[in-house]
């Protein structure tokens, strides 16, 4: 029916028919199989969201409660559903205020088309009332934005935008719209984009490439694979693991490729970076094949990158060619989309497997267990830790769950202790490290799977920054378990502050609200936890309940991350402790 419906919609838009700019928004994006948007009206959107009044039975808007908001839902749901994500916004503050949204999307790689009002063309330039040059703003932070003066325009736009958003390397686009284009008439058309001169989404693998990359990795002893989101972007995840599987090749992930691979996979060894396992990290450097797939080699991942991959050939398998060479070296650069190279490079590399090496990030793994893991999940203390929360909610989903996080310590901790069985379940802002994203992303998230659980992993620093999407969640009934690890800190500044500035901690304590009458206002229901002993009921009852929830677990006020490498660290100079 679904397929049916669009069609005939596209058919039905062979003829021409004279419609406002604001109608032609509302139809462009019922031709592009948009369903649901967030957004905020004002006065220079004010035509669309007029014209929006007679499309609710096939367009759904979410009225979100500031415009960082919407663009954060709109993230969430793009990145659980593989589609584009909407938001809709006035000019000026409106406009400004999603800019910490499309930034981070941009740096994610997230597909989003945001669409601004602007004031009037004529009244370009004068700094009219709620007019702010919201093209210059976000030029470096998106993948193309336009600004739209005349209600011709609109349906060409609006076509280039979704194209550009979802293609190749995915990001950000940002249409601005001017009051008047709005308003104006136009006759309407609409061609979904298929292609754009000078804009090459795809490139072409060079087979010779494949030919350098099989023969190393066939000669190579100890291999190691570096798996990014650029995988879970391409729906490459069965390709990957064919590959994985022939070439017997250990496979460790960054945040944003955590579900890429089910976490129990014999061949998953861990996590990247800064907080991530031990093994893949010391490893780094006695690997003599690194296997960048999908991910950027972003500074987290590579600590000093003058010791970095010391005794590594380096492949790099990317789709965006800007990413090739800008930070570590490579000796065989394969551009393409991963779905693509991956069966190429698979067809050629040998059977193999590696089990002594593998048997050494095993031999990592006890170590981290001994002295990390052990301690976070089955703690000596009375005090409840982050980690230990994290995996019984994990276990509580049969570690089925979408997990959403906001950033700081929760965010490593989830990430370290969540487990994965499907791919698109971990919803977070890694390159731009968004505090307050996690609240809105679950709306989108939980809004995009309606039938997973969407478990929001957030600590009371973020969580206070974005906090009245409360006002969402009651509004819209979105079932997002809110699980709030309070230790009335900034704890990953507070953590540095130990660390490295002799426990000098400036302005990193919280002196925090009633979290549960903040809840119960909005007609959440809710539980805190402040004992071990409660704490395996209340998730339970949390599962249970339909609908939102809020656990508000109080977790020891200075615990630390670990391992961790320091920064300007080499990767093998991870501490356990």
């Amino acid at each position: 029916m679904e397929a049916q419906t669009y069609e005939s919609m596209e058919k039905k838009q062979v003829q021409s028919k004279t419609i406002t700019g604001a109608e032609a928004v509302m139809e462009s994006l019922l031709n592009e199989g948009v369903k649901l948007m967030f957004g905020y009206p004002g006065g220079a959107i004010m035509p669309v969201y007029d014209a929006l009044y007679s499309y609710t039975d096939r367009l759904k808007h979410v009225l979100v409660r500031h415009e960082q908001g919407a663009v954060h839902a709109a993230q969430g749901f793009a990145r659980v559903t593989g589609k584009v994500g909407v938001a809709l916004v006035t000019s000026g503050p409106a406009a400004t205020n999603a800019v910490t949204g499309i930034a981070d999307a941009m740096i994610d790689s997230t597909p989003i088309v945001v669409i601004s009002g602007q004031v009037g063309s004529h009244l370009l330039g004068t700094d009219a009332f709620q007019e702010t040059d919201v093209i210059g703003i976000t030029q470096p932070i998106t993948k193309w934005n336009y600004q739209i003066t005349r209600p011709e325009e609109i349906p060409w736009a609006m076509s280039r935008a979704f194209f550009i958003a979802r293609s190749g390397r995915p990001g950000p686009v940002l249409l601005d719209i001017t009051k008047d284009a709005q308003f104006g008439k136009l006759d309407y058309t609409y061609q979904k984009m298929t292609s754009i001169r000078s804009y090459t989404p795809l490139p072409i693998p060079d087979l010779s490439k494949i030919d350098e990359a099989s023969h190393l990795i066939n000669l190579s002893k100890k291999p190691l694979a570096l798996i990014g989101q650029g995988v879970v972007l391409a729906g490459a995840e069965q390709e990957l693991l064919a590959f994985l599987e022939k070439a017997g090749i250990p496979a460790a992930w960054t945040i944003l490729g955590l579900s890429a691979m089910p976490t129990d996979h014999p061949l998953n060894v861990g996590m990247l970076g800064m907080h991530g396992n031990y093994g893949p990290n010391i490893k780094t450097n006695e690997a003599d094949l690194i296997l960048g797939i999908g991910m950027r080699f972003d500074d987290r991942v590579t600590g000093n990158v003058q010791r970095y991959a010391t005794k590594a050939k380096v492949i790099h398998m990317e789709i965006d060619p800007a990413e090739i060479n800008k930070i570590i070296h490579a000796d065989v650069p394969i551009l393409g989309n991963v779905k693509e190279t991956l069966p190429l490079l698979t067809e050629k590399v040998s059977n193999n497997e590696h089990p002594e090496w593998i048997e050494e990030f095993n031999a990592c793994m006890r170590i981290e267990t001994e002295r990390v893991i052990e301690k976070e999940l089955f703690p000596e203390t009375p005090l409840l830790t982050m980690g230990e929360v994290v995996r019984r909610v994990s276990e509580a989903t049969d570690d089925d769950a979408i997990m959403v996080t906001d950033v700081g310590q929760h965010q490593m901790v989830a990430t370290r202790y969540f487990k994965f069985k499907k791919t698109r379940s971990v919803v977070t802002s890694g390159g731009l490290g968004t505090m307050g994203f996690g609240l809105p992303a679950a709306i989108g998230a939980k809004m995009g799977m309606p039938d997973r659980h969407v478990c929001l992993i957030v600590g009371d620093g973020g969580y206070q920054m974005t906090i009245q999407e409360l006002g969402t969640i009651f509004q819209e009934k979105v079932g997002v378990k809110i699980i709030l690890l309070n230790n009335n800190f900034l704890g990953m500044v507070r953590q540095w502050q130990e660390l490295f500035f002799d426990y000098r901690y400036a302005s990193t304590e919280m002196v925090n609200p009633d979290f549960q009458t903040i809840a119960k206002g909005y007609y959440i229901p809710c539980a805190k936890v402040t004992e071990r002993d409660n704490l395996d009921d209340a998730i339970k009852t949390m599962l249970e309940t339909d609908g939102p929830y809020l656990l508000e677990v109080v977790v020891e006020k200075e615990g630390n991350v670990f391992p961790m490498v320091p920064s300007g660290a080499a990767v093998d100079e991870i501490r356990l402790e």
